[in-house]
């Protein structure tokens, strides 16, 4: 009974430990590279400023955009850019969008949101 119990102490102090990794960083429930599989749909308007923005990829930024350190974080993730994402492209998105609540001049890494 008491390795049960233990046990059981173990797995709790675990998962708390593990779920509260996240929480400290720009985004408070993943990370930036898990993030940006949500912004598969943007990733054509990431690439050429001249691409048509999904309705899917501004449903999605509109969600992120609620945090815009999350949502900096993963449009300078390493993944976002391995995946061809161009930063000074992506940043554009919530603005091609027509997002009325974006974060117009937060600053995000080298650029700034407009």
């Amino acid at each position: 009974m008491d390795k049960l119990l233990c046990i059981m102490f173990f797995m709790i102090v675990g998962i708390a430990s593990f779920s509260g990794v996240y929480s400290a960083g720009e985004c408070p429930k993943s990370t930036p590279d898990m993030e940006v599989m949500k912004l598969i749909p943007c990733a054509s308007a990431a690439q050429d400023s001249k691409a048509k923005v999904s309705k899917g990829c501004c449903t999605q930024v509109k969600i992120l955009g609620q945090n815009p350190k999350c949502l900096c974080a993963v449009m300078l993730s390493k993944t976002a850019k391995s995946s061809g994402v161009k930063p000074e492209i992506a940043i554009t998105i919530p603005k091609r969008c027509n997002l009325a609540h974006r974060p117009v001049g937060f600053k995000c890494g080298a650029y700034i949101l407009p």
